[in-house]
Protein backbone atom coordinates (compact mmCIF):
# COMPACT_ATOMS: atom_id res chain seq x y z
CA UNK A 1 0.00 0.00 0.00
CA UNK A 2 1.28 3.44 -1.12
CA UNK A 3 -0.33 6.76 0.04
CA UNK A 4 0.92 9.66 -2.39
CA UNK A 5 0.00 13.12 -2.95
CA UNK A 6 -2.34 13.03 -6.17
CA UNK A 7 -2.12 16.77 -6.80
CA UNK A 8 1.81 16.08 -6.77
CA UNK A 9 1.60 13.64 -9.48
CA UNK A 10 2.70 10.39 -9.93
CA UNK A 11 5.59 10.52 -12.46
CA UNK A 12 7.58 8.78 -10.31
CA UNK A 13 5.42 5.69 -11.00
CA UNK A 14 5.69 3.31 -13.94
CA UNK A 15 2.29 2.85 -16.14
CA UNK A 16 0.54 0.06 -14.08
CA UNK A 17 2.20 -0.10 -11.63
CA UNK A 18 -0.60 -1.34 -9.36
CA UNK A 19 -3.68 -3.53 -9.74
CA UNK A 20 -6.01 -0.75 -7.91
CA UNK A 21 -5.58 2.75 -7.46
CA UNK A 22 -7.79 4.26 -4.71
CA UNK A 23 -9.30 7.71 -4.79
CA UNK A 24 -12.15 7.68 -2.11
CA UNK A 25 -13.48 11.48 -0.95
CA UNK A 26 -10.93 12.61 -3.35
CA UNK A 27 -12.06 13.94 -6.34
CA UNK A 28 -13.54 16.65 -5.16
CA UNK A 29 -11.19 18.09 -3.83
CA UNK A 30 -7.93 17.63 -6.16
CA UNK A 31 -6.93 20.48 -7.57
CA UNK A 32 -6.57 19.36 -11.46
CA UNK A 33 -8.89 16.90 -11.12
CA UNK A 34 -8.42 15.84 -15.52
CA UNK A 35 -4.34 15.29 -14.23
CA UNK A 36 -4.99 13.42 -11.15
CA UNK A 37 -7.35 11.02 -12.66
CA UNK A 38 -5.41 10.98 -15.69
CA UNK A 39 -2.67 10.05 -13.84
CA UNK A 40 -4.45 7.49 -11.76
CA UNK A 41 -5.42 5.71 -14.47
CA UNK A 42 -2.09 5.35 -16.48
CA UNK A 43 0.00 4.10 -12.96
CA UNK A 44 -3.43 1.26 -11.97
CA UNK A 45 -4.85 -1.27 -13.85
CA UNK A 46 -8.14 -0.23 -12.24
CA UNK A 47 -9.14 2.66 -10.36
CA UNK A 48 -11.76 3.28 -7.73
CA UNK A 49 -13.10 6.46 -7.20
CA UNK A 50 -15.75 7.37 -4.21
CA UNK A 51 -17.36 10.88 -4.04
CA UNK A 52 -20.18 12.67 -2.05
CA UNK A 53 -23.26 12.96 -4.57
CA UNK A 54 -23.61 16.97 -5.02
CA UNK A 55 -26.80 16.29 -6.82
CA UNK A 56 -28.66 14.42 -3.99
CA UNK A 57 -31.97 15.64 -3.03
CA UNK A 58 -31.41 17.59 0.59
CA UNK A 59 -28.50 19.56 -1.86
CA UNK A 60 -31.24 20.35 -3.87
CA UNK A 61 -34.01 21.53 -1.24
CA UNK A 62 -31.14 23.55 0.40
CA UNK A 63 -30.51 25.61 -2.72
CA UNK A 64 -34.29 25.56 -3.94
CA UNK A 65 -35.95 26.50 -0.45
CA UNK A 66 -33.16 28.39 1.55
CA UNK A 67 -31.21 29.42 -1.75
CA UNK A 68 -28.06 28.66 0.22
CA UNK A 69 -25.29 26.50 -0.38
CA UNK A 70 -25.77 22.74 0.82
CA UNK A 71 -24.41 21.45 4.32
CA UNK A 72 -26.03 18.01 5.03
CA UNK A 73 -25.10 15.03 6.88
CA UNK A 74 -22.41 13.88 3.49
CA UNK A 75 -21.73 17.66 2.75
CA UNK A 76 -21.21 18.88 6.33
CA UNK A 77 -18.84 22.30 5.74
CA UNK A 78 -20.50 25.87 5.05
CA UNK A 79 -19.71 27.47 1.62
CA UNK A 80 -16.61 29.68 3.40
CA UNK A 81 -14.90 26.43 4.95
CA UNK A 82 -15.35 23.47 2.77
CA UNK A 83 -12.53 21.55 1.17
CA UNK A 84 -14.55 21.13 -1.71
CA UNK A 85 -13.17 22.40 -4.95
CA UNK A 86 -15.42 20.80 -7.78
CA UNK A 87 -18.90 19.88 -7.25
CA UNK A 88 -19.71 16.52 -9.20
CA UNK A 89 -23.05 14.59 -9.28
CA UNK A 90 -23.27 10.78 -10.03
CA UNK A 91 -24.64 11.83 -13.58
CA UNK A 92 -21.50 14.21 -14.21
CA UNK A 93 -19.31 11.50 -13.04
CA UNK A 94 -20.57 9.22 -15.75
CA UNK A 95 -21.27 11.91 -18.26
CA UNK A 96 -17.22 12.67 -17.57
CA UNK A 97 -16.14 8.79 -18.02
CA UNK A 98 -18.60 8.50 -21.40
CA UNK A 99 -17.08 11.30 -23.44
CA UNK A 100 -13.37 10.29 -22.13
CA UNK A 101 -14.12 7.04 -23.40
CA UNK A 102 -12.89 5.97 -19.27
CA UNK A 103 -14.54 2.34 -19.01
CA UNK A 104 -17.36 2.01 -15.50
CA UNK A 105 -16.50 -1.70 -14.72
CA UNK A 106 -19.06 -1.55 -11.77
CA UNK A 107 -20.64 1.48 -9.91
CA UNK A 108 -22.74 1.36 -7.04
CA UNK A 109 -24.85 3.88 -4.97
CA UNK A 110 -25.10 4.16 -1.62
CA UNK A 111 -27.93 6.17 0.85
CA UNK A 112 -27.78 6.63 4.89
CA UNK A 113 -28.04 3.01 5.44
CA UNK A 114 -28.43 1.11 2.31
CA UNK A 115 -27.58 0.98 -1.63
CA UNK A 116 -29.66 2.82 -3.62
CA UNK A 117 -31.13 1.52 -7.05
CA UNK A 118 -33.53 3.70 -8.15
CA UNK A 119 -32.76 6.89 -9.53
CA UNK A 120 -29.15 7.02 -7.82
CA UNK A 121 -28.58 10.72 -8.85
CA UNK A 122 -31.52 11.83 -6.74
CA UNK A 123 -31.19 9.95 -4.11
CA UNK A 124 -27.46 8.07 -3.30
CA UNK A 125 -25.40 10.33 -0.63
CA UNK A 126 -22.57 8.80 -2.29
CA UNK A 127 -21.41 7.22 -5.85
CA UNK A 128 -18.23 4.37 -5.84
CA UNK A 129 -16.98 3.36 -9.43
CA UNK A 130 -14.31 0.98 -10.70
CA UNK A 131 -13.01 2.44 -13.84
CA UNK A 132 -10.29 2.06 -16.06
CA UNK A 133 -9.04 3.55 -19.02
CA UNK A 134 -10.90 1.89 -21.56
CA UNK A 135 -7.56 -0.04 -23.21
CA UNK A 136 -8.99 -3.52 -21.72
Amino acid sequence: VFHDDIDRGLAEYADRSFDTVILNQTLQQVRKLEEGLQEALRVGRDVIVGFPNFAHYLSRIEIFFRGKAPVTPSLPYEWHDTPNLHFLSISDFVDYCRRRKIKIKKSAFLGKEREIRFLPNLFAHTGIFLISNGRD
